[in-house]
């Protein structure tokens, strides 16, 4: 243990840090790290380089070359730079590569040198050029701020959401600010900048003059400042060689430093551990790098060669032309264990085992020196958290058996945590190694997320080992396999130098009917790269026609999507297809197209009867379909005309439909209707009431009604309409008038083809009994019974029952026998009906 602390520094009392190697780097660089400009992602990201960039001392005849590397020096991408002066490089939050050109332009390429997009800041950043840029990283996502040659500052929170802002202008500032950096407090994104002795605080709304709290006197210039990984402390490196370190709102100070230099740092970023007290500053110069806290001594460190430091959320890594290494604080579990003459629970459990293995009996004597103070659940949780703050695998595997060793002497310990940090372990291991390059730690990995590093795996198009985790730890297909595979599948549609039915196969094989998997998705990222073909193969292993339809019609496939969505069978679907063609194709086309597809023919039918009439029309006139030609033109006399003139036209034109369809009677109908019409506008004319838009039968009634009892008979025999439903018009109609008299005179005038028993209802429906009974007398021998019950001529009736002896009858007059007065009259038909039984 005293040799695995050798590269611990202490830094004051309380805190040791330690560095150790995460790569040896071999990335044949042809140039030193301070002639290229560099950017580092955080989270153990890839490092792009533009080499030759825009100096003085270089030929301008040389194009630059944008490089990416990983981590561990592998080559993702090169390619030349074609495009204008670069300003400043940076990673975003998805690892997109954001390049800031002198014009105010800013590039964005793929991890593998891919173009993505662009965007620009802004008129006036064109018209000023820019001076200096940083890329920071908020809650919201990845921001750029742009210092131009006027002195103003613009900038953006959020690139994929791009909404400029313009900063308030300084008072006074003739020149480019010493130095200046972006903070984030309350969810809004802050310039501080320094001019001079000054400290200026900029928001969207102001330019504030701010000064750090108990800062030395003396200081004429602030030479550098950073701000931490977390946007919640900040550091200032001023010219008398002092450096200030303070809560990032300028509120607070925590300590302050002298380093006893003078010249300002290449670099200066944060080194602190997440719940950690301590807080430290790393500071790198050309050939010295100190680490710097409330502490008077310091820790330094030599460095051999040109380096660039990168800030993560626990420590600072450090890479060079041939090394790439990672500084922290010492976890407080590792220090317990690992310290020189430590008798932490953890560190005696690690003897236990190492003695154990040795089939000492040692062991026992740590063991039960451990259980005595009651520590050795404790024990075992520093081993498990330490071990994954270790990053030499033999190192975790120790400290995995002596937590496991000492599990063995827990009844009730969880086991969670330790399958848990085993499982984590051998995601990291597999990561960090040389040929993936992604050197994370395991606070890292935890604030990342394991749906992170896999997207980061497959942006890396490290398909297998992204799959072998997923299977390793388990992860829903959903989240895991089936996402991972779509990626791959979204790759290999890029592939052109593979025929379009090669891929397509390929894909259906791997794929097969993994749920989560969009075939469609797969298809659109194929039609985006040009391969139209490929993307309709894919949409065949597409189960869902509501998915193959729209990227069929963004194919301009659209006949293909018509017969998708007839074939799914949802009718809101082919609507969709249907108005899609209508915009697409001329009149006739799309005519065409419909007659091939009986049911998108039907459908559009339906939808032009409520909102296209003229089309329905047209439709039905290219296909020489009279019989609904006529029934149109009928629908459209009473829904469009509203001049009789135009109606009758209407009506005439349906009549000659129909003819021509073969349906005379559909035809006479038609004519009948127009006559009716002319008729009607005759009679509004003559007696001034309405007629218009009466059946038949209500104009008969209304004349009726009206006592044009002559016309109405008139109109009865040119219509011929029958006696029997003649009588049934006058006598509603005259009953409704209350017109006995007449109604009288009417019964009188000849034998009435529908009987009397009518009159008598009507009368009754009229509450008339009086009328009722003169109409009860002439009603036939068959239905007197029941008029004379109308009547309520109960006595009357049962005499006519028991008389025809009709058992039907019987039972209809014992039914309104009801009162005690019709007592005698039933005792009277039960008597006929033994009588009759007797017989």
């Amino acid at each position: 243990m005293d040799c695995y602390t050798a590269n611990w520094n202490p830094l004051g009392d309380s805190a040791f840090y330690r560095k150790y190697e995460l790569y040896s780097m071999d990335w044949d660089l042809k140039e030193e790290l301070r002639d290229c400009l560099v950017a580092a992602a955080p989270y153990g990201g890839p490092i792009a380089l533009l080499r030759n960039p825009w100096r003085k001392e270089k030929p301008a005849n040389v194009r630059p070359v944008l490089e990416i590397y990983s981590a561990s020096g592998m080559p993702l991408a090169s390619l030349l730079w074609k495009s204008g002066p670069v300003v400043s490089l940076g990673w975003s939050a998805e690892e997109e590569l954001l390049c800031v050109q002198e014009d105010g332009v800013v590039l964005v390429y793929g991890l593998h040198g891919d173009f993505r997009r662009r965007f620009s800041m802004g008129n006036e950043v064109l018209q000023n050029r820019v001076l200096d840029a940083r890329i920071f990283h908020t809650e919201f996502g990845s921001g750029v701020a742009i210092l131009t040659g006027a002195h103003r500052f613009t900038l953006s929170a959020n690139v994929s959401d791009l909404k400029l802002r313009r900063m308030p202008e300084v008072p006074g500032l003739q020149s480019a600010p010493s130095c200046w950096t972006t903070l984030c407090q309350d969810r809004v994104a802050h310039i501080l900048l320094a001019v001079g002795p000054d400290l200026y605080l900029l928001d969207h709304a102001a330019c504030s003059a701010v000064t750090p709290p108990g800062l030395a006197p003396g200081v004429s210039s602030f030479l550098q400042m950073a701000v931490s990984f977390t946007y919640r402390h900040l550091a200032l490196f001023t010219d008398t060689g002092y450096i200030w370190m303070g809560t990032a709102s300028l509120k607070e100070k925590l300590c302050e430093f002298n380093c006893n230099i003078r010249a300002p740092p290449k670099q200066m970023v944060w080194c602190s551990r997440p719940r950690s007290k301590e807080r430290a500053v790393v500071v790198a110069w050309e050939k010295r790098l100190m680490v710097v806290g409330d502490a008077p001594e310091s820790i330094q460190f030599v460095l051999d060669e040109d380096s660039y430091m990168v800030p993560e959320l626990d420590g600072v890594r450090i890479f060079s032309r041939s090394t790439h290494e990672f500084l922290h604080e010492v976890p407080v579990a590792s220090e317990e264990i690992f310290k020189i003459a430590s008798m932490a629970p953890g560190a005696l459990l690690l003897e236990a085992q190492k003695e154990y293995e040795k089939e000492s009996q040692k062991a026992d004597e740590y063991l039960r020196e451990i259980q005595e103070l009651g520590q050795l659940t404790q024990a075992v949780q520093q081993c498990i958290e330490a071990a994954g703050h270790e990053h030499q695998p033999d190192m975790q595997k120790s400290l995995l058996r002596a937590a496991s060793f000492g599990k063995c002497f827990l009844d009730r310990f969880p086991p969670d945590s330790f399958v848990r940090m085993c499982q984590d372990l051998r995601v990291l291991n597999a990561v960090r190694d040389y040929h993936i390059g992604i050197p994370l730690t395991y606070s890292q990995y935890k604030q990342l997320t394991i749906q992170v590093l896999l997207d980061r795996l497959v942006l890396r198009r490290l398909y297998p080992l992204a799959i072998q985790i997923c299977e390793y730890l388990r992860l829903p297909e959903v989240q895991g396999v089936s996402r991972i595979l779509a990626h791959w599948a979204c790759y290999k549609v890029q592939q052109k130098d593979v025929s379009d039915e090669d891929v397509a196969r390929a894909i259906n094989q791997k794929l097969g009917d993994t749920p989560g998997v969009s075939y469609s998705d797969i298809a659109a990222r194929a039609y985006g790269c040009g391969r139209t073909e490929l993307a309709i193969k894919l949409l065949e292993y597409e189960p869902r026609s509501g998915e193959q339809v729209p990227l069929l019609l963004k194919m301009k496939r659209s006949k293909l999507a018509l017969s998708k969505a007839i074939e799914s069978g949802d009718t809101d679907l082919v609507f969709t297809v249907l108005l899609h063609l209508k915009n697409e194709l001329n009149r006739g086309d799309f005519f065409m197209t419909l007659r091939n597809q009986p049911m998108a023919l039907s459908l559009y039918r339906q939808f032009c009867k409520h909102q296209e009439l003229e089309t329905l029309k047209d439709l039905y006139n290219q296909d020489d379909n009279h019989q609904e030609l006529g029934s149109f033109h009928i629908r459209a006399s009473y829904a469009a005309e509203e001049r009789i003139e135009g109606r009758v036209a209407a009506l005439q034109t349906a009549a000659d439909a129909f003819y021509k369809a073969k349906n005379e009677f559909a035809a006479k109908a038609t004519e009948d209707q127009m006559r009716l019409l002319r008729l009607q506008r005759r009679l509004e004319d003559e007696l001034g009431a309405q007629f218009l838009d009466l059946s038949l039968h209500d104009t008969v009634t209304t004349l009726i009604l009206g006592g044009h009892n002559k016309r109405a008979e008139q109109l009865a025999r040119d219509f011929r309409i029958p006696d029997k439903r003649l009588w049934w018009l006058k006598l509603t109609a005259l009953a409704d008038l209350e017109d006995w008299e007449e109604l009288e005179k009417f019964s009188k005038s000849k034998k009435s083809p529908i009987g009397y028993l009518p009159f008598v209802e009507i009368c009754m429906k009229q509450h008339n009994k009086y009328e009722a009974k003169k109409y009860a007398s002439r009603v036939g021998p068959e239905q007197k019974v029941k008029a004379l019950l109308l009547v309520g001529d109960v006595a009357q009736a049962a005499d006519i029952a028991i008389e025809r002896r009709n058992e039907a009858e019987l039972s209809l007059v014992l039914s309104h026998c009801t009162g005690a007065t019709d007592g005698a009259t039933a005792d009277k038909i039960q008597r006929a009906r033994a009588q009759a039984q007797k017989k």
